[in-house]
C-alpha cells in the first residue's frame, strides 16, 4: 500500500493536478509550458514537477537549458489505471477543459514566437 500511498500524496495538491492533468495531454512539456499556462514561477513548477517525479509518475530530459516532463507510467499497471480514472473524471470538469483550451493556446503562440524569431535569425547577415 506504500505506492497507493505515495500516488495519492502525489495527487493531493491541486497545482501538482493540473500538471499532470496538462501532461497527460501532451507527449511532453516544457517547464516554461507549465509556468505559462499555470501563470506559475519556476521554483514552484520546479518543486511540483519534482515531487511528481519522486513519485514516479513523470520522467524528465533536459534540453539544453531547458527541463522537459512527460508521464512515465505504464498504461496497463496500476498506476496507469488509477490515472486513467483520474483522467476520466479531471475530462468532465469545465476547469480542466479550460487548461487545456489554454495551453492550447499558449503552445500556438508559442510556436508563433519561435517561428518569428527563426525568421529573424535566418535574415540577419551571416
Amino acid at each position: 500500500m506504500k505506492t497507493e500511498a505515495r500516488l495519492f500524496k502525489a495527487l493531493a495538491d491541486e497545482t501538482r493536478l493540473k500538471i499532470l492533468w496538462l501532461l497527460m495531454g501532451q507527449e511532453e512539456l516544457c517547464v516554461c509550458d507549465i509556468m505559462g499556462v499555470l501563470g506559475i514561477t519556476q521554483s514552484k513548477a520546479s518543486r511540483h514537477l519534482r515531487y511528481l517525479f519522486n513519485a514516479g509518475l513523470v520522467t524528465d530530459r533536459r534540453e539544453g537549458l531547458w527541463m522537459y516532463y512527460r508521464i512515465s507510467v505504464a498504461s496497463g499497471s496500476r498506476e496507469g489505471k488509477q490515472l486513467q480514472v483520474l483522467r476520466e473524471m479531471m475530462s468532465a470538469l469545465p476547469a480542466a477543459r479550460v487548461l487545456s483550451q489554454q495551453l492550447h493556446q499558449w503552445l500556438k503562440e508559442k510556436s508563433c514566437r519561435n517561428q518569428g524569431t527563426e525568421q529573424v535569425e535566418a535574415e540577419l547577415p551571416a
